[in-house]
């Protein structure tokens, strides 16, 4: 059974930080391009960060440059999302994506809130 689960959200200052995680089952993580995705209300969802396979190659969205980090860990089946410097408008559901690197399968989370408030 294909899982992606999500967590490490929750409410923090502007300013503060946060980490992400989004554990990954069923499938052959390696294989996959995962990616971090956001959708604010009465907002469609965003590309918020993308890593390749391996590592070698990171992509972020430009409201996130400098402030959020995406990793993975392909021992544990695990990608992360570092998000520093957290601002209001960072506020949204977060969802943790994998695409097969041939595409021909695509995997959600569950989502995770994130609250950026004081």
């Amino acid at each position: 059974q294909v899982q992606l689960v999500e967590s490490g959200g929750g409410l923090v200052q502007p300013g503060g930080s946060l980490r992400l995680s989004c554990a990954a089952s069923g499938f052959t993580f390696g294989y996959y391009t995962m990616k971090w995705y956001r959708q604010a209300p009465g907002k469609e969802r965003e590309l918020v960060a993308t890593i390749t396979t391996t590592g070698g190659s990171r992509t972020y969205a430009d409201p996130v440059k400098g402030r959020f980090t995406i990793s993975r860990d392909n021992a544990k089946n695990l990608v992360y999302l570092q998000m520093n410097n957290l601002k209001p408008e960072d506020t949204a559901v977060y969802y943790c994506n994998a695409v097969h690197v041939l595409g021909n399968n695509n995997y959600w989370g569950q989502g995770t809130q994130v609250t950026v408030s004081s």
